[in-house]
């Protein structure tokens, strides 16, 4: 992203291709980094011990902490690279529990060194930072690795109804929770209001809609270009084409297996090649990431973008951009015939647990509180979009950015992260899906490589994607 912090991870992809604690007086009577939270990483739960929540089966707490009178130092090592957001969140923390305390360790604002940081502190034992903030693709690869403690072991299950839905399923591995959603990112349909108003076209629902109405525009001389987004070989290619794919009834994994030889795959990257060949979207696009979908599109030459929450002020900052004052907002369209509105890709951070945590009541009161209402509404002022139900779909929360206003309207598709392969299993889908928008094989063969390439990811033993 272009400022605070990144909502997915690129360049990792390619350097990764390489005692029972007991409920009391809010004190536990061992670290979470013993047997019960390390061994649990890789092991999934008898179906007898699962529960629903949000559509997502997760195990039941072991070893359920009460941390409402927890005391003592905790570091928190966050990821804000700018502003006062951290420093803002701690303060009120420790106002409304005096006694913990929250030592900040500011981590690099590169991802990658980040992550690198992290793995390098936790797998040689360090105890802290008791809580730290990482992308949303990595519980699996952090379970795996015995990087994170499975935070569903020790939080009851009523604490994970409070998230939008979706954000659950995307912090769960092997039926266990290793993280708590702390922020969000997602897609949205940007658009150019004052040119659909001057060809008397509605916001488009459906793809075909937006194709149809992309089409007329630029042969009426209304833009350039009809609509852009990112199709260069990178992360937020996987980004993209899942959407499509989850808007055709489609996914990359099912049953823990590969699945892009269905007809739901074949749609959507068609739709996506289709839009090139018809000329809606310049061929460029497969070369284009964020910051060049952008400036085309705030430059005046397009009238439909798909990206990020952030280009929306991007869209109304005078210096640079041409369109202030011409932008429209709207979540994503969706493929005829299912539903109103499209599936958005999520980003964003959470918050992990560090195993070897000496203080793991305070720990997890600090973790409960930056998922409560107070803690998100600070988040929500500092332009970041909240996770929990009860600010995220909150009429007032438009105050702060019209993008708020629709994420009722979301729809969150996470993306196949549920393996510590991830970013191999990414790779074969943006590598794969970048050779046809350019042309170089055929849709089917495309498909039928990525498939094959991502069942080879699932099925290598690796080193869980770090």
């Amino acid at each position: 992203m272009k400022n605070k912090v990144k909502r997915w991870t690129s360049v990792a992809l390619a350097s990764s291709a390489a005692a029972a604690l007991v409920v009391g007086c809010g004190q536990a009577n061992a670290p979470a980094g013993q047997a019960s939270a390390n061994g649990s990483a890789s092991t999934a739960s008898p179906s007898s011990q699962m529960v629903n929540v949000d559509g997502v089966k997760i195990a039941k707490p072991v070893h359920l902490v009460n941390y409402k009178n927890a005391s003592g130092t905790i570091v928190w090592a966050e990821s804000f690279t700018t502003g006062p957001t951290a420093s803002e969140l701690v303060s009120a923390f420790e106002k409304k529990y005096p006694k913990i305390k929250v030592r900040l360790q500011v981590q690099p604002s590169n991802t990658d060194t980040n992550r690198a940081d992290l793995t390098a502190s936790i797998s040689g034992g360090s105890s802290t930072p008791d809580v730290y903030m990482g992308d949303v693709i990595w519980p699996a690869q952090f379970a795996h690795n015995q990087l994170a403690a499975p935070l569903s072991d020790y939080l009851p299950t009523s604490f994970w109804s409070r998230f939008s839905n979706g954000l659950v399923a995307g912090a769960t591995y092997n039926g266990k929770v290793y993280a708590a959603p702390l922020f969000a990112d997602t897609a949205f349909l940007y658009y150019r209001k004052d040119l659909l108003a001057k060809y008397h076209l509605a916001v488009p629902k459906t793809w075909q809609q937006l194709q149809s109405e992309a089409s007329y525009i630029v042969k009426h001389g209304g833009a350039k270009y009809g609509f852009v987004w990112q199709g260069a070989d990178y992360e937020g290619l996987t980004c993209d084409f899942d959407e499509y794919l989850a808007d055709a009834g489609g996914s990359v994994l099912t049953n823990g297996k590969a699945s892009l030889n269905t007809a739901a795959a074949r749609q959507a990257l068609s739709f996506m090649r289709g839009l090139i060949t018809s000329g809606v979207t310049p061929q460029s696009v497969d070369t284009f990431q964020e910051p060049q979908s952008e400036n085309v599109f705030t430059q005046g030459n397009a009238v439909f973008l798909r990206n990020w929450s952030y280009a929306w002020s991007d869209s109304q900052n005078p210096s640079s951009s041409k369109v202030v004052g011409k932008v429209g907002v709207a979540p994503l369209p969706t493929f005829a015939g299912h539903g109103t509105s499209g599936y958005s890709t999520v980003g964003g951070w959470d918050l992990y647990l560090n195993p070897h945590t000496k203080n793991l009541a305070a720990a997890l009161q600090f973790i409960d509180w930056m998922t409560s209402p107070q803690a998100q509404e600070i988040l929500a002022a500092n332009s970041e979009m909240p996770t929990i139900k009860a600010v995220a779909d909150s009429p007032s929360l438009a105050k702060y950015s019209p993008v708020f206003a629709l994420l009722p309207k979301v729809k969150f598709v996470s993306r196949p992260a549920q393996t510590p392969n991830y970013p191999a299993v990414s790779k074969a889908i943006y590598d794969n899906v970048n050779a046809a928008l350019a042309g170089s094989v055929s849709v089917d063969q495309a498909l039928k490589d990525a498939n094959q390439q991502i069942q080879q990811a699932l099925s290598g033993s690796g080193s869980g994607g770090l």
